[in-house]
């Protein structure tokens, strides 16, 4: 009987999904080290917006990833020529980033069953970008603040059967490309569930390696809504700040002052293995994904339920699935996105999911650095957490000046705070009220 327990507690074991590989994209880096260091440092990324004029716009700033050399991230990639789009290339280049990181030769890949699932934001409906960059569309589409709809109605029909234009969708063009990039024949997905996307991939690829349907996962999210449409979408909906004249400081996660996000973009793309499939190769392992949880509001498309129900929901699902109680965990990277309610509420489901051990547990936003980066956000978060578990800190909350009565926990104001952590938890809470929760543990 002992036996057969031991027996059983090494299977699970050797099922479990490690981390071995980390690739990032962001504002403030691209690559492990680079974006550690910046983590560390408490470096904004958040500037005036360059990819096109957004003079007029109520928000004229955002997180743009601006030491993207393509030259040297893509040297050799085997990307299609439909599918350079920016956020694509993002998706590419991150798991070049991860591959290489975890020493993962490409030969390997193709002959073990390895899964690519990544969480992928809102790509826009358009006619076949070879035909819209010949007819000038793709500019008016995109970088003119006025486009033209009269003239973009008459060349795309509903049906499609008269259209100048054929219609097309790269909403899953990152995971496809990654795909190809590696000549991979597993299993491939991508999710689209707003904020929490890349969470969730995260979360669905840790299940496939449980399972014994994959031996390893290339898994994230990518992202970019810095274009015009994108930025005018969230500015309609009020979840943007407009403090403009500083755009650096603008992002003020938990501070009485704070009044919305800065957009970001970018991608974050980890390799998980099966504990015994990283061993039997002799892996450097990050960290282990220990918990996962998910759920939705079924409240409101814009506003999380007041009371944080669905965030609560996700946060003890994470906390069950990894067999942990609340205070265990010793840090929470939360999804803190800046907007009045959403931090209100945030804070309030800690509190309920914790009870008197939120207040002893520090809690804090990078996306006060990078800004938000929609379907990427929650791989850039977690990588956040990994590298904090690995280096000994904690990122910070920049910009945090004013306390709010409502919000009234240890937030990591402005440093970065050295600190030996093994267990974290990051949060991801979407559009839609799609929420998602992630536990990493250093054992």
């Amino acid at each position: 009987m002992i036996q057969s327990v031991a027996n059983t507690y090494r299977v699970e074991r050797d099922r479990q999904a490690v981390i071995t590989g980390l690739g990032v994209i962001s504002p403030i880096g691209s690559g492990r080290r680079p974006f550690a260091e910046a983590l560390y440092a408490g470096r904004s990324g958040i500037d005036f917006i360059t990819l096109f004029d957004a003079s007029s716009y109520p928000t004229r700033f955002a997180g743009e990833v601006r030491d993207f050399d393509a030259g040297r991230l893509l040297a050799g990639a085997r990307v299609q020529q439909s599918m350079r789009e920016r956020r694509i290339l993002f998706a590419v280049a991150a798991a070049r980033l991860a591959v290489e990181d975890a020493a993962l030769h490409p030969a390997l890949l193709r002959e073990q069953r390895t899964a690519v699932v990544l969480g992928a934001g809102v790509h826009p409906v358009v006619p076949d970008p070879k035909l819209v960059m010949a007819s000038g569309m793709y500019d008016a589409m995109f970088h003119d603040p006025s486009p033209d709809h009269e003239k973009f109605s008459k060349t795309v029909s509903a049906d499609g059967e008269h259209s100048r234009y054929p219609i097309c969708n790269r909403v899953n063009g990152g995971a496809l490309a990654v795909a190809y990039e590696y000549g991979l024949a597993g299993i491939c997905q991508t999710i689209v569930s707003a904020c929490a996307a890349a969470t969730q991939a995260i979360g669905a690829a840790a299940t496939m390696i449980h399972r014994g349907d994959a031996d390893i996962a290339l898994c994230g999210g990518y992202d970019s809504m810095i274009f015009n449409f994108g930025v005018y979408a969230f500015c309609l909906l009020g979840l943007m700040s407009t403090q403009n004249d500083n755009p650096a400081t603008a992002m003020k996660p938990f501070d009485k002052r704070r009044d919305g996000f800065a957009l970001g973009e970018g991608a974050g793309v980890l390799v998980l293995e099966s504990a015994a499939h990283a061993r039997k190769r002799g892996a450097k392992v990050y960290a282990r994904i220990a918990g996962y949880g998910a759920s939705i509001d079924a409240y409101k498309v814009t506003d999380p339920h007041p009371e944080g129900t669905g965030a609560v929901i996700a946060m003890r699902q994470a906390l069950q699935d990894a067999g942990m109680q609340p205070d265990e965990i010793q840090y929470i990277n939360a999804h803190g996105t800046a907007t009045p309610k959403n931090d209100k509420i945030e804070t309030r489901a800690i509190k309920e999911v914790f009870g008197t051990a939120a207040y002893h547990i520090p809690v804090s936003s990078t996306k006060s650095m990078i800004g938000h980066l929609m379907a990427a956000g929650g791989a850039l978060e977690l990588i956040a957490c990994v590298l904090g578990i690995e280096h000994g800190f904690l990122p910070p909350t920049i910009n945090y000046e004013t306390p709010d009565p409502d919000c009234d926990l240890d937030y990591v104001p402005n440093r970065a705070r050295d600190c030996a952590v093994r267990t974290a938890l990051s949060n991801s809470f979407g559009l839609g009220g799609q929420n998602a929760s992630l536990i990493v543990c250093k054992d």
